[in-house]
Protein backbone atom coordinates (compact mmCIF):
# COMPACT_ATOMS: atom_id res chain seq x y z
CA UNK A 1 0.00 0.00 0.00
CA UNK A 2 2.89 2.57 0.48
CA UNK A 3 3.75 2.20 -2.95
CA UNK A 4 0.72 4.37 -3.70
CA UNK A 5 0.69 8.09 -3.92
CA UNK A 6 -0.87 10.01 -2.77
CA UNK A 7 -2.26 7.68 0.29
CA UNK A 8 -5.16 5.71 0.04
CA UNK A 9 -8.77 7.73 0.63
CA UNK A 10 -12.55 7.37 0.13
CA UNK A 11 -13.07 6.37 -3.54
CA UNK A 12 -13.82 8.84 -6.04
CA UNK A 13 -16.00 7.83 -8.38
CA UNK A 14 -16.34 11.52 -10.50
CA UNK A 15 -14.41 11.37 -13.29
CA UNK A 16 -13.85 15.15 -12.70
CA UNK A 17 -11.90 14.31 -9.58
CA UNK A 18 -9.68 11.67 -11.54
CA UNK A 19 -8.58 14.21 -14.09
CA UNK A 20 -8.58 18.00 -13.38
CA UNK A 21 -8.99 18.93 -17.56
CA UNK A 22 -12.20 17.06 -16.73
CA UNK A 23 -13.07 19.62 -14.42
CA UNK A 24 -12.14 22.95 -16.07
CA UNK A 25 -14.33 21.48 -18.90
CA UNK A 26 -17.31 21.48 -16.51
CA UNK A 27 -16.76 24.63 -15.43
CA UNK A 28 -16.35 25.93 -18.70
CA UNK A 29 -19.74 24.53 -19.45
CA UNK A 30 -21.22 25.51 -16.51
CA UNK A 31 -19.93 28.94 -17.65
CA UNK A 32 -21.03 28.69 -21.24
CA UNK A 33 -17.82 29.48 -22.03
CA UNK A 34 -17.56 28.49 -25.99
CA UNK A 35 -13.89 29.38 -26.48
CA UNK A 36 -12.76 27.16 -23.23
CA UNK A 37 -15.33 24.51 -24.32
CA UNK A 38 -13.51 23.71 -27.50
CA UNK A 39 -9.82 24.27 -26.15
CA UNK A 40 -10.53 21.53 -23.78
CA UNK A 41 -11.66 19.18 -26.33
CA UNK A 42 -9.07 20.04 -28.64
CA UNK A 43 -6.83 19.28 -26.22
CA UNK A 44 -7.74 15.88 -26.12
CA UNK A 45 -6.52 14.43 -29.74
CA UNK A 46 -6.87 10.81 -28.59
CA UNK A 47 -11.18 10.03 -29.38
CA UNK A 48 -11.83 7.38 -26.45
CA UNK A 49 -10.73 10.80 -24.10
CA UNK A 50 -12.91 12.70 -25.70
CA UNK A 51 -16.18 10.27 -25.51
CA UNK A 52 -15.56 10.61 -21.69
CA UNK A 53 -15.34 14.37 -21.83
CA UNK A 54 -18.17 14.77 -23.84
CA UNK A 55 -20.14 12.44 -21.12
CA UNK A 56 -19.03 14.82 -18.12
CA UNK A 57 -19.91 18.44 -20.59
CA UNK A 58 -23.17 16.56 -21.03
CA UNK A 59 -23.72 15.87 -17.56
CA UNK A 60 -23.70 19.38 -16.83
CA UNK A 61 -27.49 21.03 -16.55
CA UNK A 62 -27.93 23.32 -19.29
CA UNK A 63 -25.99 21.73 -21.35
CA UNK A 64 -28.46 21.36 -24.04
CA UNK A 65 -29.39 24.71 -24.76
CA UNK A 66 -25.95 25.94 -24.23
CA UNK A 67 -24.52 24.07 -26.71
CA UNK A 68 -27.87 24.54 -29.14
CA UNK A 69 -26.78 28.10 -29.24
CA UNK A 70 -22.85 27.57 -29.83
CA UNK A 71 -23.99 24.72 -33.09
CA UNK A 72 -25.98 27.72 -33.89
CA UNK A 73 -22.94 30.40 -33.84
CA UNK A 74 -20.70 27.67 -34.98
CA UNK A 75 -22.36 25.38 -37.65
CA UNK A 76 -18.97 24.15 -39.71
CA UNK A 77 -18.33 22.82 -35.69
CA UNK A 78 -19.59 19.12 -35.05
CA UNK A 79 -18.20 19.27 -31.40
CA UNK A 80 -21.50 20.91 -30.13
CA UNK A 81 -24.38 18.62 -31.89
CA UNK A 82 -22.55 16.18 -30.31
CA UNK A 83 -22.81 17.28 -26.73
CA UNK A 84 -26.23 18.68 -26.96
CA UNK A 85 -26.90 14.76 -28.17
CA UNK A 86 -24.94 13.53 -25.26
CA UNK A 87 -27.34 15.90 -22.75
CA UNK A 88 -30.28 14.27 -24.26
CA UNK A 89 -29.18 10.92 -24.18
CA UNK A 90 -28.15 11.05 -20.30
CA UNK A 91 -31.73 12.59 -19.44
CA UNK A 92 -33.23 10.17 -21.31
CA UNK A 93 -31.90 7.06 -19.83
CA UNK A 94 -32.21 9.36 -16.39
CA UNK A 95 -36.04 9.48 -16.96
CA UNK A 96 -36.05 5.73 -17.92
CA UNK A 97 -33.98 4.38 -15.21
CA UNK A 98 -31.49 1.15 -14.98
CA UNK A 99 -34.80 -1.27 -14.17
CA UNK A 100 -35.46 -3.97 -15.89
CA UNK A 101 -38.26 -2.90 -18.64
CA UNK A 102 -40.99 -4.85 -16.55
CA UNK A 103 -40.57 -2.10 -13.99
CA UNK A 104 -40.50 1.05 -16.49
CA UNK A 105 -44.11 3.00 -17.02
CA UNK A 106 -45.33 3.48 -20.04
CA UNK A 107 -44.47 7.24 -19.64
CA UNK A 108 -41.25 6.64 -18.70
CA UNK A 109 -40.42 5.33 -22.17
CA UNK A 110 -42.44 7.96 -23.82
CA UNK A 111 -40.08 10.50 -22.50
CA UNK A 112 -37.32 8.43 -22.99
CA UNK A 113 -37.55 7.87 -26.58
CA UNK A 114 -38.90 11.56 -27.53
CA UNK A 115 -35.39 12.21 -26.15
CA UNK A 116 -33.64 9.82 -27.82
CA UNK A 117 -35.05 10.63 -30.93
CA UNK A 118 -34.34 14.62 -30.43
CA UNK A 119 -30.79 13.00 -30.17
CA UNK A 120 -30.92 11.54 -33.58
CA UNK A 121 -31.93 14.16 -35.63
CA UNK A 122 -28.79 16.00 -34.50
CA UNK A 123 -26.58 13.14 -34.83
CA UNK A 124 -28.03 11.97 -38.03
CA UNK A 125 -26.99 15.62 -39.27
CA UNK A 126 -23.64 15.30 -37.87
CA UNK A 127 -22.88 11.86 -39.27
CA UNK A 128 -24.02 13.24 -42.97
CA UNK A 129 -21.80 16.36 -42.82
CA UNK A 130 -18.89 14.52 -41.07
CA UNK A 131 -18.95 11.49 -41.56
CA UNK A 132 -16.10 10.64 -39.81
CA UNK A 133 -16.85 11.80 -36.57
CA UNK A 134 -16.35 9.45 -33.55
CA UNK A 135 -18.48 10.83 -30.83
CA UNK A 136 -21.36 10.99 -33.22
CA UNK A 137 -21.29 7.79 -34.33
CA UNK A 138 -20.30 6.47 -30.63
CA UNK A 139 -23.57 8.65 -29.47
CA UNK A 140 -25.38 6.43 -31.84
CA UNK A 141 -24.77 3.50 -30.86
CA UNK A 142 -25.94 4.77 -27.51
CA UNK A 143 -29.33 5.78 -29.23
CA UNK A 144 -29.75 2.94 -31.26
CA UNK A 145 -29.83 0.43 -28.30
CA UNK A 146 -32.91 2.65 -26.30
CA UNK A 147 -35.17 2.88 -29.39
CA UNK A 148 -34.42 -0.90 -30.22
CA UNK A 149 -33.25 -0.12 -33.39
CA UNK A 150 -32.09 -3.87 -33.73
CA UNK A 151 -28.61 -5.94 -33.73
CA UNK A 152 -27.97 -5.30 -37.30
CA UNK A 153 -28.76 -1.93 -37.38
CA UNK A 154 -26.43 -1.27 -34.03
CA UNK A 155 -23.70 -3.31 -36.30
CA UNK A 156 -23.98 -1.04 -39.09
CA UNK A 157 -23.02 2.02 -37.11
CA UNK A 158 -20.32 0.43 -35.43
CA UNK A 159 -19.11 -0.22 -38.84
CA UNK A 160 -19.05 3.69 -39.77
CA UNK A 161 -17.26 4.32 -36.57
CA UNK A 162 -14.64 1.25 -37.24
CA UNK A 163 -13.48 2.80 -40.51
CA UNK A 164 -12.07 5.74 -39.39
CA UNK A 165 -11.51 4.87 -35.44
CA UNK A 166 -11.33 0.74 -35.56
CA UNK A 167 -10.15 0.50 -31.76
CA UNK A 168 -12.02 2.81 -30.80
CA UNK A 169 -12.61 1.75 -26.74
CA UNK A 170 -16.21 3.20 -26.17
CA UNK A 171 -18.12 1.95 -28.92
CA UNK A 172 -16.79 -1.24 -28.84
CA UNK A 173 -17.78 -1.29 -25.18
CA UNK A 174 -21.76 0.24 -26.38
CA UNK A 175 -21.86 -2.58 -29.34
CA UNK A 176 -21.28 -5.18 -26.79
CA UNK A 177 -23.83 -3.93 -24.38
CA UNK A 178 -26.06 -4.08 -27.54
CA UNK A 179 -24.73 -7.60 -28.40
CA UNK A 180 -25.60 -9.60 -24.47
CA UNK A 181 -29.09 -11.17 -24.27
CA UNK A 182 -30.51 -8.54 -22.19
CA UNK A 183 -30.73 -6.34 -25.41
CA UNK A 184 -31.40 -9.33 -28.23
CA UNK A 185 -28.37 -10.64 -28.84
CA UNK A 186 -26.50 -14.27 -27.30
CA UNK A 187 -23.59 -14.56 -25.05
CA UNK A 188 -21.62 -16.16 -28.14
CA UNK A 189 -21.84 -13.20 -30.12
CA UNK A 190 -20.70 -10.71 -27.02
CA UNK A 191 -17.71 -13.09 -26.19
CA UNK A 192 -16.58 -13.13 -29.79
CA UNK A 193 -16.58 -9.63 -30.36
CA UNK A 194 -14.95 -8.47 -26.94
CA UNK A 195 -12.49 -11.05 -27.55
CA UNK A 196 -11.95 -9.84 -31.12
CA UNK A 197 -11.75 -6.20 -29.93
CA UNK A 198 -9.24 -7.40 -26.85
CA UNK A 199 -6.60 -9.42 -29.73
CA UNK A 200 -7.10 -6.53 -32.75
CA UNK A 201 -6.34 -3.25 -30.40
CA UNK A 202 -2.65 -2.05 -30.15
CA UNK A 203 -0.60 -3.37 -27.38
CA UNK A 204 -1.09 -1.00 -24.22
CA UNK A 205 -4.57 -0.09 -25.37
CA UNK A 206 -7.95 -0.14 -22.76
CA UNK A 207 -9.84 -2.73 -25.42
CA UNK A 208 -8.98 -5.64 -23.42
CA UNK A 209 -11.17 -4.46 -20.45
CA UNK A 210 -13.95 -5.64 -22.93
CA UNK A 211 -13.10 -9.11 -22.17
CA UNK A 212 -13.79 -8.62 -18.39
CA UNK A 213 -16.82 -6.01 -19.38
CA UNK A 214 -18.39 -9.25 -21.06
CA UNK A 215 -17.66 -12.05 -17.78
CA UNK A 216 -18.98 -9.12 -15.35
CA UNK A 217 -22.50 -9.24 -17.77
CA UNK A 218 -22.52 -12.66 -17.80
CA UNK A 219 -22.20 -12.90 -14.42
CA UNK A 220 -24.17 -10.52 -13.61
CA UNK A 221 -26.75 -12.99 -15.33
CA UNK A 222 -26.10 -15.99 -13.34
CA UNK A 223 -25.77 -14.51 -10.15
CA UNK A 224 -29.27 -13.11 -11.08
CA UNK A 225 -30.52 -17.02 -12.10
CA UNK A 226 -28.96 -19.39 -10.15
CA UNK A 227 -26.88 -17.52 -7.28
CA UNK A 228 -23.77 -16.04 -6.54
CA UNK A 229 -21.74 -19.32 -5.82
CA UNK A 230 -22.77 -20.11 -9.58
CA UNK A 231 -21.53 -16.42 -10.73
CA UNK A 232 -18.44 -17.04 -9.58
CA UNK A 233 -17.84 -20.45 -9.88
CA UNK A 234 -18.00 -19.43 -14.19
CA UNK A 235 -15.48 -16.22 -13.40
CA UNK A 236 -13.21 -19.13 -12.24
CA UNK A 237 -13.72 -21.49 -15.40
CA UNK A 238 -9.70 -22.36 -16.66
CA UNK A 239 -10.99 -20.67 -20.13
CA UNK A 240 -12.34 -17.39 -18.60
CA UNK A 241 -9.60 -16.70 -16.13
CA UNK A 242 -7.10 -17.20 -18.99
CA UNK A 243 -9.10 -15.18 -21.10
CA UNK A 244 -8.75 -12.26 -18.73
CA UNK A 245 -5.16 -12.53 -17.79
CA UNK A 246 -3.94 -12.58 -21.02
CA UNK A 247 -6.54 -9.10 -21.73
CA UNK A 248 -5.03 -7.81 -19.03
CA UNK A 249 -1.41 -8.08 -20.26
CA UNK A 250 -1.68 -6.72 -23.89
CA UNK A 251 -3.61 -4.04 -22.00
CA UNK A 252 -3.39 -1.48 -18.62
CA UNK A 253 -1.05 -3.97 -17.96
CA UNK A 254 1.51 -4.00 -20.98
CA UNK A 255 4.28 -1.43 -20.80
CA UNK A 256 2.78 0.20 -23.70
CA UNK A 257 -0.33 1.56 -21.59
CA UNK A 258 -0.81 5.30 -21.00
CA UNK A 259 -1.38 5.41 -17.12
CA UNK A 260 -3.05 8.89 -17.94
CA UNK A 261 -5.23 7.86 -20.33
CA UNK A 262 -9.18 8.43 -18.86
CA UNK A 263 -10.28 5.17 -20.47
CA UNK A 264 -7.54 3.71 -18.14
CA UNK A 265 -9.90 3.93 -15.16
CA UNK A 266 -12.93 2.47 -16.31
CA UNK A 267 -10.44 -0.50 -17.79
CA UNK A 268 -8.64 -1.10 -14.27
CA UNK A 269 -11.62 -0.93 -12.65
CA UNK A 270 -13.63 -3.71 -15.04
CA UNK A 271 -10.28 -6.05 -14.55
CA UNK A 272 -10.60 -5.45 -10.72
CA UNK A 273 -13.98 -5.77 -9.92
CA UNK A 274 -13.89 -9.84 -12.08
CA UNK A 275 -11.04 -10.80 -10.24
CA UNK A 276 -12.42 -9.75 -7.24
CA UNK A 277 -15.87 -11.59 -7.89
CA UNK A 278 -13.88 -14.45 -8.69
CA UNK A 279 -12.17 -14.72 -5.57
CA UNK A 280 -9.00 -13.81 -7.01
CA UNK A 281 -7.76 -10.92 -4.82
CA UNK A 282 -4.25 -11.20 -5.23
CA UNK A 283 -4.92 -10.87 -9.31
CA UNK A 284 -7.00 -7.96 -8.79
CA UNK A 285 -3.91 -6.06 -6.86
CA UNK A 286 -2.55 -4.76 -9.66
CA UNK A 287 -5.18 -3.11 -10.93
CA UNK A 288 -6.10 -1.33 -7.69
CA UNK A 289 -2.80 -0.13 -7.02
CA UNK A 290 -2.46 1.56 -10.54
CA UNK A 291 -6.16 2.87 -9.32
CA UNK A 292 -5.32 4.44 -6.15
CA UNK A 293 -8.86 5.64 -4.98
CA UNK A 294 -10.10 6.15 -8.58
CA UNK A 295 -13.44 3.85 -8.99
CA UNK A 296 -15.67 3.68 -11.58
CA UNK A 297 -19.18 3.39 -10.78
CA UNK A 298 -19.80 0.57 -13.42
CA UNK A 299 -19.20 -2.45 -12.96
CA UNK A 300 -19.22 -2.11 -9.31
CA UNK A 301 -22.56 -1.53 -9.13
CA UNK A 302 -23.50 -5.17 -10.60
CA UNK A 303 -21.87 -5.95 -7.18
CA UNK A 304 -23.58 -3.60 -4.90
CA UNK A 305 -25.47 -0.35 -4.73
CA UNK A 306 -22.99 1.13 -2.82
CA UNK A 307 -20.42 1.22 -5.71
CA UNK A 308 -17.94 3.43 -3.50
CA UNK A 309 -17.93 1.04 -0.67
CA UNK A 310 -18.03 -2.35 -3.13
CA UNK A 311 -14.82 -0.79 -4.62
CA UNK A 312 -13.08 -0.08 -0.75
CA UNK A 313 -13.49 -3.52 0.49
CA UNK A 314 -12.20 -4.98 -2.68
CA UNK A 315 -9.25 -2.79 -2.83
CA UNK A 316 -8.32 -3.58 1.16
CA UNK A 317 -8.74 -7.19 0.56
CA UNK A 318 -6.67 -6.81 -2.82
CA UNK A 319 -3.89 -4.90 -1.56
CA UNK A 320 -3.72 -7.16 1.81
CA UNK A 321 -3.36 -10.60 -0.11
CA UNK A 322 -1.63 -9.50 -3.19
Amino acid sequence: MSALTPPLGRPLLDPADHFPDLAVLRSAVQLRDVDAVVAAFDSLPDEDDRALACRVAGEQRGCDPFAREAAAARPEDALFPCLAAESLILRGWEIRSNLGAEHVTQHQFDSFHSHLRKAEILLIDVCAEHPDSALAWYLRLITARGLELGQSEARRRYERLAEHHPHHYSGQTQLLQQLCPKWGGTWEEAEGFALTCAGAAPEGNPNGALVATFQMERYLETAEKQGKRAAAAYLSEPAQHTALREAASRSVLHAAARPGAYQSVAAHNAFAAAHSAAGRPEEAAPHFRALGDRANRHPWGYLNRDQAAEFARHRKTALAKG
